[in-house]
This record gives C-alpha cells, sequence and structure tokens, in this order.
C-alpha cells in the first residue's frame, strides 16, 4: 500500500466505528505556554483530558503532525543515525473521552492491523504495565486479559514506569499503556533470536507501532496520583514505521514517505543512496547515507513549521527551526560537497507528496521555498567565515591542540557545529581540547536551566464544577468569584500567583494581542493584575500576590487606557491587512503580529521591499478607512463555513473551531478574537513609522495610531523648531539645510585634497626612516593622517618600494588604527601575512581586524597602546 493509502485506511476505519475526523492542528503551538511545538497526537486536546473543555465529539481520530527537537521529547541528535527516529512525524490517533476504555481500544487496534492491513500476526507483540507497587498502582490485568485473547500468553510482555507508563510532564493526566510492537527481521534473524527480547532495545527492525494510553491518574506536585473523574483513551501509531511494516522494507527511509525527496537529493548532488537492505557498504558511503537522512528529514521538519507561521530567528521556537535547517546545510556541506542552496529545491517535491492531505504545504510552497532557500545562503556565508575564524585560531595555536573554549565560541557565537571544526582540524593536523569543549557546553545549558526552571504547585480549587467566562468583549468590569488558584515559581519572574476568575473581563494574550492588565478590588483590598494569559481553555490572571480572603467578592477592573490603546492598533492592524492586499496584491497574508498600548507590528507575505510612494498609499488608504466611520460589524460564535463565505480570511497556521468570531470593517473581513474599537473613527489616525525584511519573502511594517500619532507630530514640530533655530531660523528651511549640505561637500574636497598633498610630503620624510633588517625594508611609524590617507600613503610607499615591510598607526578623534602593507614578494619569500600582523598588533590598541596577506588593518580602543604595537612589529622581521 502507498502511504497515501494507508493513512486514508486508517481513518475510514475508525470513522467507521463512530470517531470524528478532524485535521491535524498546526505543528507550531500558539495557544499553549507549556510547549513550543504539538510534540504528540494528545497535545491538541490537553484541555479535554484536563476537564477545561468538551469535544466536538466522545470519539475523535486524525493524523497530528509533530516535532520532537526540544525538552523532554527531543529525538534530534539520533535522525540520520538510525533509520526510524524523525524531527517531524505524522502520529495517526484515535481518541476516547470518557466514552470507550480498554476492551474496545485494544480489539480496535488488533482488528485494524490484522484484518483491514494484514499484518502477520506471528510478527506481533504487546506490552502491559507491570505495576508499580511504591506508587500504588497495580498491574494491568484487565489489559493482559484482554490481550489473551487475541494472543498467547508468551507475546504479551510486562513493562515497567519508563516504557509503559505515560505521562503529560511532571503534573497533569497519566495512565498505564499498552504497546504493539513488530518485528520486521528475516525469517532467520527470528528463528536465531526471539522478537519478544529484542523489545524496547533498540532494535531498528523490532519496534513499535502503535500505543494505547488508558488515561485514568492525575500527578501531583508532590509526585503522588489521583484518580481522575473520567477515564479517556489517548492511542498514537507512528505512521512511517506503519509505511514501514506495510510496504515490506527495513526502514522507514525505504518507504514512500521519503524515497521522492531521497531521489531528488541524489538528482542535484550526483550521489547515490543505498538501501537499508543492502549490507556492508563502506564508511563513505554510510556517511553519505547518514546525510542524506538527515537532510530528507529535516526539510519536513522547516517546510512545514514554516508553512504553520513560524520562520526562522535566533530566540525560541525559531531559533529551534533555524538550528534543524543549520543541521541539514552543514551535512550538505561537509558530506555531499553541497556549497551552495540546494534544500529549498526539495520543497516542490514535499508539497506534490504532501498537499493533497495538509494543504497549507501546497498553498505556502513559494514562501517555504524562499525562506529556505536565504537561510541557506546566509548559513553557508556563516560557514565561510567560520572557515576563516578556525584559520584565525589555527594560527594563534601553540602545539597541535586547539583549545575547546575557542571551539565552543565557535559553536555557540557563529553556529560552527563541532563535529565539522573536528573534521577540518584533522586535515590540517590538529586536534581539539573535547573535555573543555564540554565543559563550557555544559556550563551553557546549566545556566539555560537555570533561567527556565519553573516549580508550579497544583491548583487549589476554591469553587468545584465552575465554568469560567470570558465576558470582556461587553464589559471591562465585572463581580467575579475567583475558582481556582496556584503558585508558580520560576528562576525569570520569581513567585508568581495564577488565579482563575468565574466571568473575566480580561482578554488573554493570544492572535498577536497581548493580555490585559488592571486590578481585582474587594471592599478590603486591591490586588494588581500584570499580564492575562490563556493555557489548556483556561484564562489565567498573574498576580504577585493573592488576597488575603480569595473567597471574598471581588470586582475585576480593566486597565481601560492600555486596553483602549490596544484596540486601536487592532483595529488598525485589520485595514492596514485590507490596504497591504488592495495595493499590493492578494499574494500578502498575515505572518505574524503583535499588538500593545504602544504600537502594532505586523509581519506580511510579499517578495520585495514596499515603496515609499506604496507606504504612503497603505497610509491614505486606512487613513481613509478611518474617515469613513466604519462601524464594527461582530458576528460572535458563528460556523466558520459560513463566515468564510461572508468572506472572512483565516489564516494559515490558526486552529479555529467549528465556530468563530468573525469582526467586519466595511471590506474588512476576519477571524479574529481581539478586543476592538466601535468604530473607526475611534483610531483618530494612523501612521507607518518603519518597514524591512524580517525573512526571505516576508516583510514587516510597524506603526502607531491615536495618541501615540499626536505624540509622534509632537516630536517632529519640536524637532523641525530646534532645526530652524540652528540655522538662524531662515525663511526657507529647506533650501537653507541644502545650502550647508553643498557648503559641507566643497569643504570635504578641500580637506581630502589638503591630505593628500600632506601624504605626498610626508612619504618623502618617510622614506628616509626606512630601515633595512635581515634583506627586509622595515617602518613602523604613527602619522598624523586619517585611516584613508594612510592606505594611500601606504600604497604610494609600496609602489616605489620592494621588500617593503610597513606599519603605520593613526588616531584621528581618538579612535586608534594599524594599517600594514607587505610587499608581495615578502608575503611568500618571508611568509609574511599582512593579515595575522594586524590580528596580532590589534591586542595592543585592544580591537583586532584583518584583510589580505599584502594590506590589512586593525582599528581599536585604546590609543596608548600604539606605541607599544610599533615597537613590536619589528619582531616580524628580526
Amino acid at each position: 500500500m502507498k502511504s497515501q493509502d494507508i493513512r486514508k485506511a486508517y481513518l475510514d476505519f475508525f470513522k467507521s466505528k463512530d470517531h470524528l475526523i478532524v485535521p491535524s492542528a498546526p505543528i507550531v503551538l500558539k495557544d499553549d505556554p507549556t510547549l513550543m511545538f504539538n510534540n504528540s497526537g494528545m497535545a491538541q486536546f490537553k484541555e479535554f483530558f484536563l476537564g477545561n473543555g468538551t469535544p466536538k465529539s466522545p470519539r475523535i481520530a486524525d493524523t497530528q503532525k509533530c516535532l520532537r527537537v526540544s525538552g523532554k521529547h527531543n529525538d534530534l541528535e539520533d535522525v540520520g543515525f538510525d533509520t526510524y527516529h524523525h524531527t517531524m512525524f505524522e502520529m495517526l490517533g484515535n481518541w476516547s473521552f470518557g466514552d470507550y476504555f480498554k476492551k474496545e481500544a485494544l480489539a480496535w487496534a488488533w482488528e485494524f492491523l490484522t484484518e483491514v492491513l494484514k499484518l502477520d500476526k506471528d510478527r506481533l507483540y504487546v506490552s502491559v504495565f507491570e505495576g508499580n507497587p511504591a506508587e500504588n498502582v497495580p498491574f494491568d490485568q484487565e489489559a493482559f486479559d484482554i490481550w489473551k485473547q487475541y494472543v498467547s500468553e508468551d507475546r504479551i510482555i510486562l513493562g515497567n514506569k519508563k516504557d509503559n507508563f505515560w505521562e503529560m510532564g511532571d503534573q497533569g493526566p497519566c495512565g498505564p499503556c499498552s504497546e504493539i510492537h513488530i518485528d520486521l527481521r528475516t525469517d532467520a534473524e527470528r528463528a536465531a533470536v526471539s522478537g519478544r527480547d529484542l523489545v524496547n532495545a533498540d532494535h531498528p527492525q523490532v519496534v513499535e507501532i502503535w500505543n494505547n494510553v488508558f488515561m485514568e491518574f492525575n500527578r501531583k506536585a508532590d509526585g503522588s496520583l489521583e484518580k481522575l473523574p473520567a477515564q479517556h483513551v489517548d492511542t498514537g501509531m507512528g505512521f512511517e514505521r506503519l509505511c514501514m511494516a506495510m510496504q515490506n522494507v527495513t526502514s522507514n527511509y525505504d518507504t514512500d514517505v521519503f524515497t521522492p525527496l531521497i531521489a531528488k537529493v541524489e538528482e542535484i548532488t550526483g550521489l547515490k543512496y543505498t538501501s537499508n537492505e543492502v549490507k556492508n557498504i563502506s564508511e563513505e558511503q554510510n556517511k553519505t547515507n547518514i546525510a542524506i537522512r538527515v537532510i530528507v528529514d529535516h526539510v519536513r521538519a522547516v517546510a512545514f513549521a514554516i508553512a504553520d507561521g513560524q520562520l526562522p530567528s535566533n530566540t525560541g521556537a525559531g531559533y529551534v527551526i533555524r538550528r534543524i535547517l543549520r543541521r541539514a546545510i552543514r551535512y550538505g556541506f561537509t558530506f555531499l560537497g553541497t556549497k551552495e542552496p540546494f534544500i529549498n529545491k526539495l520543497v516542490e517535491v514535499l508539497a506534490n507528496q504532501m498537499g493533497e492531505f495538509f494543504p497549507e504545504i501546497k498553498s505556502q510552497q513559494q514562501l517555504v521555498t524562499n525562506v529556505i532557500r536565504e537561510e541557506e545562503a546566509s548559513f553557508l556565508r556563516t560557514l565561510e567565515q567560520g572557515l576563516q575564524l578556525l584559520d584565525k585560531v589555527v594560527a594563534e595555536t601553540a602545539g597541535k591542540e586547539v583549545s575547546g573554549e575557542k571551539v565552543f565560541e565557535l559553536y555557540d557565537t557563529f553556529g560552527f557545529p563541532k563535529d565539522l571544526t573536528a573534521l577540518i582540524l584533522k586535515e590540517k593536523g590538529y586536534s581539539f581540547n573535547e573535555t573543555e569543549f564540554e565543559s563550557e557546553l555544559q556550563k551553557q545549558k546549566a545556566r539555560s536551566r537555570a533561567a527556565s526552571e519553573v516549580t508550579t504547585d497544583d491548583w487549589k480549587v476554591l469553587i468545584e464544577g465552575n465554568v469560567e467566562t470570558f465576558v470582556g468583549y461587553d464589559q471591562t468590569e465585572n463581580n467575579v468569584k475567583i475558582t481556582r488558584i496556584r503558585k508558580v515559581d520560576s528562576k525569570k519572574d520569581g513567585v508568581l500567583y495564577q488565579i482563575v476568575l468565574d466571568a473575566t473581563p480580561f482578554y488573554p494574550e493570544g492572535g498577536g494581542q497581548v493580555g490585559d492588565k488592571g486590578t481585582l478590588v474587594s471592599a478590603n483590598e486591591t490586588i494588581e493584575i500584570i499580564d492575562t494569559k490563556k493555557e489548556n481553555n483556561l484564562i489565567l490572571h498573574f498576580a504577585k500576590q493573592l488576597p488575603e480572603n480569595v473567597e471574598a467578592g471581588f470586582v475585576a477592573k480593566v486597565n481601560t487606557d492600555l486596553r483602549t490603546s490596544t484596540s486601536k492598533n487592532h483595529s488598525a492592524t485589520h485595514l492596514m491587512h485590507l490596504a497591504l492586499r488592495t495595493i499590493l496584491g492578494t499574494h500578502v497574508e498575515q505572518k505574524g503580529s503583535l499588538v500593545n498600548p504602544n504600537y502594532l507590528r505586523f509581519d506580511f507575505s510579499h517578495f520585495s521591499k514596499v515603496t515609499d510612494e506604496e507606504l504612503r498609499q497603505v497610509e491614505a488608504s486606512v487613513n481613509a478607512q478611518i474617515e469613513a466611520q466604519l462601524q464594527l460589524v461582530e458576528h460572535r460564535n458563528i460556523p466558520i463555513k459560513e463566515a468564510l463565505e461572508k468572506g472572512a480570511m483565516a489564516l494559515f497556521g490558526e486552529k479555529y473551531g467549528d465556530n468563530v468570531r468573525m469582526i467586519e470593517f466595511g471590506d474588512s473581513k476576519e477571524l479574529c478574537g481581539g478586543i476592538h474599537v466601535k468604530n473607526s473613527a475611534d483610531i483618530w489616525h494612523f501612521k507607518i513609522v518603519s518597514e524591512g525584511a524580517v525573512a526571505a519573502g516576508i516583510r514587516r511594517i510597524e506603526a502607531i495610531t491615536g495618541d501615540a500619532v499626536k505624540d509622534f507630530y509632537k516630536n517632529q514640530e519640536s524637532t523641525l523648531a530646534e532645526i530652524k533655530e540652528v540655522l538662524k531660523n531662515p525663511q526657507d528651511t529647506m533650501k537653507a539645510v541644502v545650502a550647508l549640505q553643498d557648503d559641507n561637500a566643497k569643504l570635504k574636497k578641500q580637506i581630502e585634497q589638503l591630505l593628500k598633498e600632506k601624504a605626498k610630503n610626508l612619504k618623502g620624510e618617510l622614506v628616509s626612516q626606512i630601515q633595512e633588517i635581515n634583506g627586509v625594508k622595515f617602518l613602523a611609524t604613527q602619522v598624523d593622517l586619517n585611516p584613508e590617507g594612510a592606505k594611500d600613503l601606504a600604497y604610494e610607499l609600496g609602489n616605489n618600494e620592494t621588500n617593503l615591510f610597513l606599519v603605520l598607526a593613526t588616531a584621528e578623534e581618538g579612535k586608534p588604527m594599524l594599517t600594514c602593507y607587505v610587499s608581495k614578494e615578502l608575503v611568500a619569500s618571508k611568509n609574511l601575512n599582512a593579515g595575522q600582523v594586524v590580528r596580532e598588533l590589534g591586542k595592543y590598541i585592544q580591537g583586532g581586524g584583518g584583510g589580505q596577506p599584502f594590506f590589512a588593518t586593525a582599528g581599536g580602543k585604546n590609543v596608548d597602546g600604539i606605541k607599544e604595537a610599533l615597537e613590536k612589529a619589528v619582531e616580524f622581521v628580526k
């Protein structure tokens, strides 16, 4: 069966068992601060397991895009070296929310694998939880008895807590699990060693394909377990591994999930990939295979993340995506000889292969291709830069072992991989101190852990069974009761308290809009709310202290000044989105936004710089919509299909429910959960303050509205008044500035001419100061010129003198600069290198630099070091 047919068979089977089939949630999570990425099939259903929401059906099935590259679930370093770990993978899942339990889940798993897919029963093994007396969790007798109906007892394996007890995290829903493993070895291998002995032993052909998790318990902060009010089933099946079993191969990479991508890499590089069936391959071929596996795996992760709205960057989730892509680029660079961007060429293959089931990869194909191409070009330049820095490190190393600290600096600052450094050093006859490197790496990890360490207490529920609601679209004040509280202690923010209210007017951060701030006021005290966020369908109000009486009645008051300014910026964002699509074209799509009280930031797809004229048109369009006094039209809780039929824009990478909120201002129609003005005239005025690139094909506009625009124009007026005063209040300020610029240009030319004449005069004086040392004409002196003049003078002297080694120092405006010139004949005969000279002498002026072997410069901060630098210069020729 082809992979597309296997996926369809699974979903059709569970549809026949009355499961609602739902689409995959985005791979990038935007509404769960506890996770960067969707790392399992159950992540999008956490709120239902926690009892904070109601699913649209008690039975659901799907295939979920997952990414495991950070935190507890991190498979990145295994990818490529084995044949079954991946960064991105699909997890087929069927879910029961308080409906069926072990009997049905296990029966259907067996039916699908053995009757629908017709996998060989003799190759299948199952496992059940052996129990844990220390935690008072018994042996899973129920699952064991169910399995005895389908398999002999010698095929039922008892698993420990590590293998057969699944937990969402340190706290939260958890329970025993029952796995199904398949033995894909040859008949001869199976006869020699029982598959039973290889289950959970990391054997590449004896692998888990299905995990049935029975959510029965809640793990509390103190480690104890309590029974959940309802029992749930959370199952996950590795799609790629299932394809391996169904296509009769022994590697995920030999399935049609990966073979089209591998074929494209072979076409681009001219190198061949060998199937896992081929044995006794050479070490060189093995390295090629690993590199190709890394690349075809990583391009899937990166492409789907970008399609879901996560651009590569230097922080957070964006840094993880950049790191995955750079790992792929580096493997191509080192082992496939690819010195030009090529991974972007795989996106078309991926889109054709998976676009039918995951339409986002098809619709965002051009953007994904452009972003990956630009990232490749950038990192290849970084690799070249790293090679130059490595040359410098080698030149400064005494002996044949490079400092591990220096190698870590290359890795940490420039993203230069350790193993690539080791390879290059080996070619040069060097090694590096791995102990020092690991020590620095561990220090960094310890700092990172310390910065992100968070301790969360259990929820203290004050009002049982309460359904918390949001009333903030209509009210900024409301009488409330606290329903639950918990303490959170982090290295970053210290001790904070999360408070949940029964009916809050506070808007939680989401859709680019920041969370509300305000107060909780009782008869006796006022508690400041410093932020509002949403987690697992709960609205969390953050405070530095709890009320003395948490059971009292309170008035929740939103800071309306901040709320009003934020709403103006949010509504202006919608109006600007429409203006951009009207003026630049309908290819423009929102790729990110930030809306706070001070300004708005909007990222959008567009493949060239927005011209000044286009920006003026966008501004004019938005302000025309403001002046038109467009009334807000709000559709709450309408079916998403109806909203789309009305012309609403849905954004890729966002998770929408069956019912949505639609916001209209004239022709602007968007799905949005944020806070808006009642009439566009409330925005007052819109002003763009900057436009620039964020990534390939992504532009960013920052703009202001309302009072911020008034302040902007006041500052402009004040600045103009100051300029006029400096210019002695001319009648025509512009004419006066132009005249000043003209005068300045004339004076610059005069100064340049004077300096050239000065350098000519100086040249005669310096020729007489040249000494001959060991057959080298040597001069090191300070000159009263600017750096450009020193450069001209150096070349003048070099053209007149052979065998010249020259170091000139300047100190214009207190900034020391060293200029080194080496005659080309000396570069070869005396092994003199101007770049190395200035790097060494630059230390004395607290700086550095570089250049070519015959000419280089170094700038610094310490003028007093010039004397010593010039004195040390002679040592290069002595």
